[in-house]
This record gives C-alpha cells, structure tokens and sequence, in this order.
C-alpha cells in the first residue's frame, strides 16, 4: 500500500486490508460467493415483492 503520492483514507485502507487477509488465509472464494449473494439481494431482490424477480419474457 506504500506507493509514492498514494493517499489512502482509514475505510479505504481497511477495506484493501481486509481483502488481502482474506486471501492470504484462503478464504476468497467462500467470501466472493457470499460477497456476490448479498449484492444481489441488496441491488436486485430487495426490490421485488417476495424477493421474487420476475423472468424476461
């Protein structure tokens, strides 16, 4: 994280940090999917009655 001219807010740096201890322990891949789950349900499901979303026609 020590690159010249960097500037790095406190959430920014723990943000970065936090994802590459997750790598380092191995655990990227449980955390992604989990990670993409809540997205959609923040982004997509949340939205719909029942968290139900309709199918294109």
């Amino acid at each position: 994280m020590d690159v010249t001219g960097a500037r790095w807010s406190v959430e920014g740096a723990e943000a970065v940090l936090k994802l590459r201890a997750i790598r380092a322990n191995g655990d990227f891949d449980d955390y992604w999917r989990f990670h993409l789950d809540h997205e959609r349900h923040r982004v997509h499901e949340s939205r719909y009655d029942g968290g139900i979303i309709p199918l294109a026609a």
